[in-house]
């Protein structure tokens, strides 16, 4: 919970009127923001003037200089990347184009030469405005945070920026307004609209103690929010740092394609020379055998296959990150879809891993209700800051008991606690420790080294005087969307998970029977949930680890992918994993992994058009006789049509037809 206490101020807060709840503006790059659109249009303006010109009749002195100005505004950006790349003993695609139009211009082709160019700088408008968009879905993430917030001071309000917001500020989020960190409520009732960080189409009823995050959208009430996390460290920070790392690494597909671009650029730079000698030879003539060489080249160029891999993947990633799943590089997106083995940790992962009561059960002639039993075990444990002893308040006072005043408490790590309560000493603990007396739970009372066990629960007993007065039983609570998560990750892999946990066999079973799970191993140490992984990896399996704590790190670094748990994860697991759930959302991981298998799915079809049309076209030319002018539509349609494919994973209906449908809430 927040450590700050509420700063009240002396003035009453003034009136506000309550503005239109919107959405933060979405952040579009302008087509003509960019230098290569701007080029590209200065480019064709000057063809399409030059052209109507030559179609009219007029002189070459009229329409050779806008010819001229489309082959300089429209080619000089890419041939001088062209000779930069050579410079580097690289072969750059962009210099064969160029090369191709000078050659055209050179036999007298000055049209079909300045339409390759228009159409090539058009083409590279195109792919930067697609880049561009990609980017603009990362940065728009940004917009969501407001540069300015109201904190709250003894000395009345002052906004100041975000930025130098420090952990335990107060701050006054008025109706309307974005919340300026993540934190949570101290004072107040209102809603917020989570939808951009968690992907919940419903506000969300706030209130004391409830958690809220940076760049969400208040509703119509003031909010009093302590900041609990520096800004620099909120989720839509780490959103936005992740995703933007993750744009900046390779796929092992892109790799592949980069290593052999070289030497097939080269290949096309001889294949061009045959193509070009090889008639001559025969007694074609010069103009022919040349321009049939420049189409060849341009034609089995590969800029569309360049451009097949990354486009889905990134957008894959940023559609992710905008629904709370940070997957943290290219690499790590294509490998998501790869799995067909799921295994998954228990506490913290399957379950909230926080205790609740479960049931409260008096001895017969103690003389107590349950509601009694249940108060008298909150007075005791009121003080304690163990998680079984706050999930028994937290159920006291949920039911709207009364929490009697308790003196002289003392704990006894890993037994219990005592306290006065009404005059008697109140025993919470382990069934025959010093807290409690000698009663004997039955033999499993000790099985996981807790407090008792029975039927998977966690038990306690409650003396008073040193007399058992009942026991509680606690519960790790099954995450609601649990059971519908294991059966969609079961039609994904068409087996079911796994379930790999350290705590005991019949905790095990109780969550595996709740989530339809068979396979389960308990009582296992890090390093034998490793060996779990391994065991399925050996027998030809590609599994997913989806864990949260610690112990779970070994475990998601062995397994080919790893997803942790990102609210109540451990440091060490979230760099281990290869994508984090920020708001521990389970029902989001089969939908990851859809997403994923989505754009392996856009990358090998990318690669078939490519192929389709490189292939196609080098035939056409090489066989008949294919028009320089058509040569340069199908290709760089092509190249914008592969690009324009991998971006369809950027709508939200591309996540929305891998979500995991809500059936209620188990457990």
């Amino acid at each position: 919970m927040c450590s700050c206490t509420v700063v009240r101020v002396s003035t009453t807060l003034t009136p506000v009127r309550v503005p239109p709840v919107r959405p933060a503006p979405r952040r579009r790059t302008r087509v003509l923001a960019l230098p290569e659109a701007r080029w590209a249009l200065a480019s064709t303006v000057a063809f399409l003037a030059a052209l109507a010109l030559d179609l009219g009749g007029l002189p070459w002195w009229a329409y050779g200089p806008p010819y001229a100005v489309a082959y300089v505004t429209g080619g000089w950006e890419p041939a001088l990347e062209g000779l930069r790349a050579l410079r580097g003993r690289s072969l750059d695609v962009d210099l064969l184009m160029i090369v191709a139009a000078l050659g055209a211009a050179a036999i007298g082709q000055v049209r079909d030469g300045a339409l390759l160019i228009v159409i090539f700088a058009t083409s590279g408008a195109l792919e930067a405005l697609a880049t561009a968009r990609t980017a603009d879905s990362v940065r728009g993430l940004l917009d969501l945070a407001p540069s300015m917030a109201t904190r709250v001071t003894e000395h009345g309000e002052e906004p100041v920026p975000t930025s130098e917001l420090t952990m335990g500020d107060v701050l006054l989020i008025r109706p309307g307004e974005r919340i300026g960190a993540d934190g949570r409520v101290l004072e107040g009732a209102s809603e917020a609209d989570q939808a951009t960080i968690t992907g919940e189409p419903l506000p969300v009823t706030k209130g004391p103690g409830d958690e809220v995050f940076a760049g969400t959208l208040n509703g119509t009430g003031v909010l009093r929010v302590c900041v609990e996390r520096d800004p620099a460290d909120s989720v839509i920070a780490r959103i936005v740092t992740l995703v933007e790392e993750a744009s900046r690494t390779k796929a092992p597909t892109q790799l592949f394609i980069e290593k052999v671009e070289q030497r097939y650029a080269l290949g096309i730079v001889m294949a061009t020379l045959a193509v070009f000698g090889v008639p001559l030879l025969f007694g074609a003539g010069l103009t022919d055998a040349l321009l049939r060489a420049m189409t060849f080249m341009i034609v089995a160029s590969p800029c569309a296959v360049v451009l097949a891999t990354m486009p889905p993947l990134l957008s894959a990633i940023a559609n992710a990150g905008r629904h709370g799943v940070l997957v943290k590089s290219a690499v790590a997106m294509e490998r998501l879809g790869e799995v067909d083995a799921v295994a998954l940790d228990k506490t913290g992962t399957l379950t909230e891993g926080t205790p609740e009561v479960s049931a409260v059960r008096p001895m017969p002639g103690s003389g107590l209700t349950p509601d009694a039993l249940l108060a008298l075990a909150a007075a005791a444990e009121h003080p304690s800051e163990h998680p079984l002893g706050r999930a028994v308040v937290r159920a006291a006072r949920e039911r709207g008991l009364r929490v009697a005043d308790a003196r002289d408490f003392a704990a006894v790590p890993g037994r219990g606690v005592t306290a006065v309560v009404g005059g008697r000493v109140i025993g919470v603990g382990r069934a025959g420790d010093p807290v409690t007396g000698s009663v004997d739970l039955g033999p499993d009372a000790d099985a996981a080294g807790v407090p008792g066990t029975e039927d998977g629960d966690t038990v306690v007993l409650v003396t008073g005087d040193g007399v058992p007065l009942g026991t509680l039983a606690l519960t790790d609570r099954l995450r609601p969307h649990a059971p519908v998560t294991t059966a969609a990750l079961t039609a994904l892999t068409g087996t079911a998970p796994v379930l790999l946990t350290g705590d005991n066999a019949r905790a095990a079973a109780r969550v595996a029977e709740a989530t339809g799970l068979v396979d389960v191993g308990a009582d296992l140490l890090p390093e034998g949930k490793v060996d779990a992984v391994r065991q399925l990896q050996d027998a030809g399996r590609k599994v997913l680890f989806v864990g949260d704590g610690v112990n779970d790190a070994p475990a998601l670094a062995a397994a080919h992918s790893g997803i942790a748990m990102g609210r109540a994860g451990s440091d060490l697991a979230l760099e281990t994993a290869d994508a984090v759930v920020v708001r521990d959302e389970l029902a989001t991981v089969p939908s990851v992994v859809r997403l994923s298998r989505a754009a392996r799915r856009l990358v090998v079809q990318n690669l078939v058009i490519a192929g389709t049309f490189i292939t196609g076209l080098v035939l056409w030319d090489l066989l008949g006789h294919l028009p320089l002018p058509l040569g340069v539509a199908g290709h760089e349609g092509s190249t914008v049509l592969v690009g324009l494919n991998g971006l369809r994973l950027l709508r939200e209906s591309a996540w929305r037809s891998g979500q995991v449908p809500f059936q209620g809430t188990q457990g």
